[in-house]
């Protein structure tokens, strides 16, 4: 298994994976896609050092991923996944109404959401980027509520640049810190799911949003 890592992650489809796994992520948040970003990052550090004994594939230093390679490819399928999942939501109909009207968690987002956008609060959007599931609900839920693109984007680009660059930064000073290996990784990843658990608890805290009366969606996606 170690092999055919350090195989992945020396080679360019790295790239493709690492974008397609967060593209997907938006609706299927069981995907790793954050773990694969720090997993190629760690191997790019052993491209500035010797990789010790148990590294991540040994990976030769002259086919590691390049940092600012992976930073924009995660960062532009981050942009591109919210987006489609909002023009998804933004067409999705009744049906997809229904659908939230029961869920009280993605009502309740949708909500909180439509109003943090509507007085330029979109931090809540950035903050999203780091929960589980946070990003999937305010993707859809800000289509599903008819915000405008000009409201949403934006933020969904601040918020992808921030969770891109705090994935890559993770797993390059893990791979520096503690060597390209198993234990880097797992550190890295470790730190991440800290930073969503942190994401999850200010999302759920009262008044995370001002309190405003919600605007009247207008305009076109």
């Amino acid at each position: 298994m170690l092999d055919s890592l350090g195989l992945l992650t020396g080679s360019p489809w790295i790239y493709a994976v690492v974008a397609l796994s967060v593209l997907l992520d938006v609706f299927l948040p069981v995907l790793p896609s954050g773990a694969l970003v720090i997993t190629a990052a760690t191997a790019a550090a052993a491209g500035t050092a010797t990789a010790p004994a148990g590294a991540v594939g040994q990976v030769p230093p002259q086919d590691v991923p390049s940092l600012l390679a992976l930073l924009l490819c995660a960062t532009t399928a981050s942009v591109l996944g919210d987006l489609v999942a909002y023009r998804v939501a933004w067409r999705g109909g009744e049906r997809l109404d229904r659908a939230i009207a029961r869920s009280r968690r993605l009502s309740s987002a949708q909500e909180r959401l439509g109003k943090a956008l509507a007085r330029g609060g979109g931090l809540l959007v950035v903050i999203a980027r780091f929960a589980p599931a946070g990003r999937s609900v305010v993707s859809l839920g800000a289509g599903a509520a008819h915000r405008r693109v000009k409201e949403f984007l934006p933020w969904s680009a601040l918020a992808a640049v921030a969770w891109a660059g705090y994935s890559v930064g993770l797993g390059y000073v893990g791979g520096q810190w503690l060597g390209a290996t198993w234990v880097g990784v797992a550190v890295s990843v470790l730190a991440l799911f800290a930073a969503g658990s942190l994401a999850a608890y200010v999302m759920r805290r009262p008044g995370t949003t001002p309190p405003a009366t919600s605007a009247t969606p207008t305009g076109t996606p």
